[in-house]
């Protein structure tokens, strides 16, 4: 199979393009196509003969269920069943961040065929802001399935040619819209009785979704007590009281995530900042090629081949768009091993510090 990649860097090439993705998707087959978050790759989420071709693809198994990304905001009733108790939460979530990088798992309607949902008896859905996308799944009508386009484990796609690299001679269309903006995947939580339980930390941060609980308790006239902060930021993973001194505050890792995801090739060690490390290539006895993948200023815990930091001015969002780019190109450098330092674990730390656990878990 031939994988053709179309621009979209003017109205007339993005015109063709988002026509030629809807004849691509209406014939049961799959693209790639840029979020605001990393590279999907979209299939007809209503099509079961058309969502096998994203497993094959990625070589990815059936246990692991697919997000749904939706036209417009009148598919949610369609595709999932908001309990009455969850409603108000739902929709305060929807209104402050759709378009936009959070997904939402909630009860499913029959609609949604089993192979998309993994047999389980809650789907993930969420409505992306990139403009490719949006134009894509809007001219195509219906909910797309599409999780990141690469081949399983491996590290997301943020451009165009990332995918290639990828998926080349498995999928016949690629939409290039350029690099993604976040480059972290999107944020997942459960809503369960007006609740919420991280699945996958991402873009909106657990301070962001505090935001929304607060809103609604004033919206009511309520003023929540410390406690029933505490007990929210619990739902999340986060240590409430660590957060508000500014410290790091995962308090567990979000449940529902394979262990090893997001990893490169070449092995990864993660390791605290100031740590001193020695390793040696054991056939040669010679000290091994390493790489470093600092945060905001060059690592000294070895000597490196090459090197790269995610944000020299510290800034945890630059971080997180950097991520998978610079992870991908060490990747790509002939090293031995890369060692990675961890980056402060609040806000969007949080989902860097959790990609980067994974990509290091193979290896362990």
């Amino acid at each position: 199979m031939e994988t053709q990649i179309l621009a979209t860097n003017t109205p007339r090439r993005l015109s063709a393009a988002v026509k030629a993705a809807a004849g691509v998707l209406a014939d049961g087959q799959t693209v790639a196509l840029p979020t605001e978050t990393v590279y999907g790759l979209a299939a007809d989420a209503l099509r079961p003969d058309a969502v096998l071709q994203i497993f094959e693809a990625k070589e990815r198994p059936f246990f692991d269920p697919l997000i749904v990304h939706l036209p417009s905001r009148d598919w949610l009733d369609r595709v999932t069943q908001i309990p009455n108790g969850s409603r108000a939460m739902v929709e305060a979530l929807v209104t402050k961040f759709w378009p936009g990088p959070l997904t939402l798992v909630l009860p499913r309607q029959l609609i949604v065929p089993d192979i998309v949902t993994a047999g389980l008896d809650t789907v993930a859905v969420r409505m992306s802001a990139h403009p490719v996308f949006r134009a894509v799944v809007e001219h195509f009508g219906h909910p797309l399935a599409a999780p990141s386009a690469n081949r399983f484990g491996r590290i997301s796609p943020t451009t165009a040619e990332h995918v290639r690299s990828e998926l080349d001679e498995r999928i016949p269309l690629i939409v290039d819209g350029g690099p993604t903006e976040h480059g972290v995947e999107s944020t997942i939580v459960k809503v369960e009785a007006g609740e919420l339980r991280l699945l996958r930390a991402g873009p909106i941060t657990p301070e962001d979704l505090g935001g929304v609980f607060q809103e609604l308790c004033e919206a009511r006239d309520y003023r929540p007590t410390e406690e029933e902060f505490a007990r929210f930021y619990e739902g999340l993973g986060v240590n409430f009281s660590a957060m508000l001194r500014g410290e790091d505050s995962v308090n567990v890792e979000a449940p529902g995530q394979l262990a090893s995801h997001y990893a490169p090739r070449t092995p990864l060690r993660l390791i605290a900042p100031g740590v001193a490390v020695l390793i040696y290539d054991q056939e040669n006895q010679v000290p091994a090629r390493l790489g470093s993948l600092a945060f905001q200023a060059p690592s000294t815990a070895a000597e490196f081949a090459c090197e790269e930091i995610l944000s020299p001015t510290g800034d945890l969002r630059e971080a997180a768009a950097t991520l998978f780019a610079k992870m991908r190109r060490l990747d790509e450098a002939g090293l031995d091993m890369i060692i990675a330092e961890q980056v402060p674990e609040r806000g969007l730390g949080i989902a860097i510090m959790d990609r980067l656990r994974k990509a290091s878990a193979q290896h362990v």
